[in-house]
């Protein structure tokens, strides 16, 4: 008989600081039987906060984790820190999680973390219970309260108080059906609601249960509980083995603790997880106990021992690699100690490095100095302490200093050529500005034909690897999107090496042409206070830049809420103390980057030179009488061996200063290599190539210095808008904006009958066909057709881009559903162009609507593709009658029909 497999679920409880989130967990502990008295957080004697530091202080500082049974369902609860200073901490487990408790203050109900918290639960998908704590406290007020996070979190959140495990009131069931109109119906017509719908839409996120009660005095939890065993769904896991790591700690033994959720699978002790690393031992923690186990299955949480390969964040088997943290610390601190010399002291402090990824350890090899990235002041405290337990080291913390980004405000290509003797390779790179929040993207726009697949896979490698920098402050780079579009290799002389130098140089070179933008770091602020006060709140607000709504005023108490830089806004928390007498809080989250406000005054303090900066060279390397030269980036144009594929909006045409060059350049060459331009290794005197330039160009402007004042931005303004005067000058119609149409290729085929009977036997074969259809579609139409197709499973898998005919075929990178790649790519060919979406997925169908384009169901491309093959073949009957036209006639590409 076979075994059946144990239910389990992965439940992390998540909170603003001080909203009773441990006492929460001590008091589920208590009523499931774990515990047979209840701990305190004041008394220091709570189940999770085992460590010294957090009995000390009251708070959470690490993610700790207690197993119960709530019934027949084995939980793994992750208790995560509420404060804001440890907040990647908490970000660790997000990953990990089947559903979440978000735990609400009932006295001052939805504050600034919480809503961070929101935000983040949004971003990895996880269903959330809501449970509002402290009601025992006078002056909480239900009604208020489900309002309050109506406002913040949507209708979706409804009052499951009075839900039993057999019955809901009709009010309940109504609030409940109106979270979906399908549910909707199907409760109009049967006036009763399934408890699987109900699991559903929870799963789904489309409702969110909200229990009131508190942790403190135990009342409310029971219910809560039962809430959470009535509408939980066990998630369903596939046979092959896969894992996720959430976090690296060691045990009081020194040895290494890698914790990872099985989500596939199973793992034994002796697997061998990694080549030569094998499991010595599978550890259940609960608290500060723990069980051995021989085999931990699919859905448990558990701590494997003998791996030291496996770091935060990464992927085992099956499992595809997850989303990139997006809580960052936004201070960087320099880093000392009396006790041993500074490299001394990063080799041990590089010891904690898999433990607290997000410090992000670096050695500044210019300055000579260790360099720690860290969220606040209270983590400060924290690490000296970790340092000193464990290395036995006292820390001395610098000054602290913003973290900047830079980005760039227009499209630009860069190109780079590395050819010393004997290696070749040639790299041409669009490089992209992307909206705020969109981090780095890579894709690659080249034909096989011109650029073997290889070469064009290691390129994308390349740009992936390095942390690239800008050329403002030498700060890394960001919002940006890198597409490969042309690029050559030798069949004999190219070494990989080669490519890395090319692509390095292509986006220095970029860079060094753009218009950059300097970034800083902006906290969400809420600022409570007197009413009093409120008018120097405002002034202080002001003067730092911030952006802010009119206060809400609710009795004696305003409410200002708004954004501000990090840089202004570290220290005022001491302020708003001190003027409002204690009266006054101010609650801070990191809402992500924006343009610098005084970028000017940091640019000239960093005091950094881009073409000073040898390990980022903007240069490329050419060769000619059998030894390599070196062309500074803004003259290597003219030397490139491969053709731009673009035609960039301003881009002056170069052709006739190209041909003076290799005219001047050949005859300066028959003459003497004596005459060789020293500094750069050209053939031509500086004179006449600036003499050139200037005559083609106008005068030389080093672009790399250009930020983004307001100056600039009202010139450029206003040179777009007269060119926009004159073109409409020129023009008696509009110009037809330009078609393209996206397909979802795997929805498509399982959509249509004929394509999905033949997918069952040969999934090539049904994808090649597609492919056709659609080709003999853009034929006609005009249209520019992207057909996407799948391959988030495909480890490693990087996005694969080819032409095929007269269409685009693109195959998503490992961890990147078609959905995802198709949101992209509609809301940046939005910006310019008509699109049109092709699928029956309705997630796909809502996120394209939002974006603007135009929807087309799988039965509504069938039907635009029967209507364009019936015209097509009128036409071309018509066209072979007598007396018909001639010259009309359309060749259109033969299907397999």
């Amino acid at each position: 008989m076979e075994k059946q497999q144990k239910k389990h679920l992965v439940i992390g409880i998540l909170a603003h600081v001080d909203a009773g989130k441990t006492t929460l967990s001590e008091s589920i502990l208590f009523e499931t039987g774990k515990i047979r008295n209840l701990g305190r957080v004041d008394n220091g004697n709570a189940y999770l906060d085992t460590d010294h530091m957090e009995k000390e202080r009251g708070i959470t500082i690490f993610s700790k984790m207690a197993t119960f049974d709530l019934q027949d369902i084995a939980v793994s609860l992750l208790d995560t820190p509420g404060h804001v200073d440890f907040s990647a901490e908490m970000e660790k487990t997000l990953s990990v999680l089947d559903y979440a408790i978000l735990v609400v203050n009932g006295a001052d109900g939805v504050q600034g973390h919480t809503e961070t918290l929101w935000k983040l639960l949004q971003r990895y998908g996880v269903p959330v219970f809501i449970f509002v704590n402290k009601m025992d406290q006078p002056g909480t007020d239900k009604d208020n309260l489900l309002e309050d996070l109506k406002k913040h979190f949507g209708a979706a959140a409804v009052d499951f108080t009075e839900a039993g495990k057999y019955s809901m009131s009709e009010e309940l069931k109504e609030n409940i059906a109106m979270c979906d109109d399908r549910i909707m119906e199907k409760y109009l017509e049967k006036g009763e609601l399934d408890p699987k719908d109900v699991r559903n839409l929870i799963w789904d996120r489309k409702l969110f249960p909200v229990y009131f009660g508190s942790a403190l005095k135990n009342f409310g939890v029971k219910e809560f509980l039962e809430g959470i065993h009535t509408f939980t769904e066990i998630p369903m896991y596939p046979s092959v083995l896969g894992g996720k790591v959430f976090k690296i700690a060691k045990d009081d033994s020194d040895r290494r603790l890698t914790y990872i959720k099985i989500t596939g699978g199973e793992i034994k002790v002796r697997d061998e997880l990694l080549p030569g690393e094998k499991v010595s031992e599978i550890r259940i923690y609960s608290g500060e106990k723990y069980v051995n186990a021989d085999t931990a299955e699919a859905g448990m949480v558990c701590t494997l021992l003998g791996i030291s390969g496996l770091k935060t964040g990464d992927s085992v088997g099956c499992e595809p690699k997850g989303k990139d943290p997006s809580l960052k610390p936004v201070l960087d601190y320099k880093v000392e100690s009396p006790d041993v010399d500074d490299l001394e002291l990063y080799r041990k402090l590089d010891t904690l490095a898999d433990e607290f990824p997000e410090l992000h350890i670096s050695w500044d090899k210019n300055l000579k100095e260790i360099h720690v990235h860290l969220m606040g002041e209270v983590q400060i405290e924290i690490i000296k302490r970790v340092v000193k337990e464990r290395l036995g080291v006292e820390l001395q913390f610098g000054e602290s200093r913003i973290l900047y980004l830079e980005t760039i405000d227009d499209a630009v290509e860069g190109v780079g050529h590395f050819e010393p003797l004997r290696h070749y390779a040639e790299a041409h790179i669009l490089i992209e500005p992307l909206p705020r929040g969109s981090g780095l993207k890579f894709r690659s726009d080249c034909k096989t034909d011109d650029l073997a697949i290889n070469w064009q896979r290691l390129v994308l490698t390349h740009l992936r690897e390095k942390e690239h920098v800008g050329v403002l402050t030498g700060s890394p780079v960001t919002d940006i999107r890198f597409t490969l579009v042309a690029g050559k290799a030798h069949l004999k002389h190219t070494e990989g090496g080669d490519f890395r130098e090319a692509t390095y140089r292509a986006v220095r070179q970029g860079l060094m042409k753009a218009v950059n933008v300097l970034l800083e770091p902006y906290y969400a602020f809420t600022l409570e206070l007197p009413q009093e006060y409120v008018g120097r709140a405002m002034t202080d607000l002001s003067n730092m830049n911030g952006h802010f709504d009119p206060p809400e005023i609710n009795g004696e108490t305003s409410t200002i809420t708004g954004t501000a830089p990090v840089s202004a806004m570290r220290d005022y928390h001491k302020e708003v103390m001190v003027y409002t007498k204690g009266r006054g809080h101010i609650f801070l989250r990191f809402s992500g980057y924006d343009r610098c406000h005084n970028a000017e005054e940091v640019i000239e303090k960093r005091g950094y030179n881009p073409e000073e900066d040898i390990l980022n060279p903007s240069s490329s390397v050419f060769c000619a009488h059998g030894s390599g030269f070196i062309v500074p980036f803004d003259q290597v144009e003219s030397y490139m061996h491969v053709e731009s594929p673009l035609k960039l909006e301003g881009e002056v045409e170069k052709r006739d200063f190209e041909a003076d060059v290799a005219k001047l350049q050949r005859s300066a060459e028959a003459k003497s290599d004596d005459k060789k331009y020293k500094t750069g290794g050209h053939y031509i005197g500086d004179q006449e190539l600036e003499d050139i330039f200037i005559r083609t160009f106008g005068p030389i402007k080093n672009r790399a210095k250009e930020v983004n004042i307001s100056s600039a931005r009202t010139i450029r303004a206003k040179e777009k808008e007269e060119n926009k005067a004159a073109n409409r000058r020129d023009q008696k119609t509009p110009e037809k904006k330009k078609e393209y149409l996206l397909v979802d290729g795997y929805n498509i085929i399982f959509a249509w009958d004929e394509l999905n009977e033949l997918a069952k036997s040969n999934l090539d074969a049904a994808r090649g066909k597609l492919q056709d259809i659609l080709s003999n579609y853009a034929g006609y139409t005009g249209k520019e057709v992207i057909v996407v197709f799948d391959a988030y499973r495909v480890q490693g898998h990087q996005v694969e881009q080819t032409r095929y005919h007269n269409i685009y075929v693109v195959f998503t990178r490992e961890a990147m559903t078609a959905d995802e790649y198709i949101e992209e790519e509609t809301h940046e060919l939005k910006k310019q162009y008509s699109v049109t979406v092709a699928t029956s997925d309705k997630v796909v169908q809502v996120i394209t609507w939002g974006a603007g384009a135009v929807l087309l169901s799988a039965r509504n491309l069938k039907d635009e593709v029967d209507r364009v093959v019936n015209t097509v073949r009128k036409e071309h009957l018509n066209d072979s009658a007598p007396g018909s036209r001639i010259g009309t006639r359309l060749e259109i590409p033969k299907t397999n029909e």
